[in-house]
């Protein structure tokens, strides 16, 4: 075995310990750095502009198959609570109003209306109450209530209405919804044209909206799971034949 003479043994040892300190100190400042950017690990939206992180939310949302909704939307002086699934063929779910509930479903162009004998006496059904009860009912396409609720169940014109921010838009921090998912949150005139959450894991969507002018609050969840609508039995379902009672 060949010695090592004494000088060279101690600079190697030295230059060891340097290098490993080095090396420490780069995973420690690494590591520090890491958990300081609430970004890390995010899908990185919420670097962006405020502008750039609602148009990446919007286009994430149109190209979506499905999406399900819910909360309430103020409209024309009336709440509505809505509760829908909604894709580009069709939509399903229940809406409240008044203290009503009534459930729709889309099927292509049809629209049914489905609600129990309560609804439709309310609603002036010239004594056919019994026989709409808790079937769904055909909604002709030439009568007011098609044009009034199958936007509810479209999910290009809903969205369309209601995934807008008024007035200058800024970036309002980092923040967590429900279920624990990070978001950034997008604000219109510093929140009185509205606030939008967005999720910063795997696509950017709007996962909560709330509308300008006390409006309604919106929650979005099952961004892309299908689900499935289909026309009702016939025996489950009542043509009426003409305009539907107003209610």
């Amino acid at each position: 075995m060949t010695a090592t003479p004494r000088g060279r043994a101690r600079r190697t040892v030295l230059a060891t310990a340097t290098c490993a300190l080095a090396v420490t100190g780069a995973m420690v400042l690494s590591g520090c750095g890491g958990g300081d950017d609430p970004d890390a690990g995010t899908n990185g939206v919420g670097k962006l502009p405020a502008e750039k992180i609602q148009a990446k939310s919007r286009a994430a949302a149109d190209a979506a198959p499905a999406v399900r909704l819910s909360g309430t939307v103020v409209t024309s002086g009336r709440t509505y609570r809505l509760d829908m699934q909604l894709k580009a063929d069709g939509g399903t779910g229940s809406v409240t109003a008044q203290g009503a509930t009534f459930k729709l479903l889309r099927v292509g162009e049809q629209l049914y209306l489905k609600a129990d004998a309560d609804f439709w006496h309310h609603a002036d059904a010239d004594g056919a109450t019994g026989k709409l009860d808790g079937k769904y009912v055909k909604v002709p396409q030439g009568d007011p209530a098609y044009k009034k609720f199958s936007g509810f169940t479209d999910k290009a014109v809903l969205l369309d209405g209601l995934l807008t921010l008024h007035g200058k838009l800024a970036t309002d921090g980092h923040h967590t919804d429900q279920w624990g998912t990070p978001t950034i949150r997008v604000t219109g005139d510093k929140g009185s044209g509205g606030t939008l959450d967005v999720s910063l894991e795997g696509r950017p969507y709007p996962l909560r909206l709330v509308r300008a002018g006390d409006a309604g609050t919106l929650r979005f969840s099952d961004w892309g799971k299908d689900f499935e609508v289909t026309k009702p039995a016939k025996s489950a379902t009542v043509d009426y034949g003409r305009q539907l009672p107003t209610s």
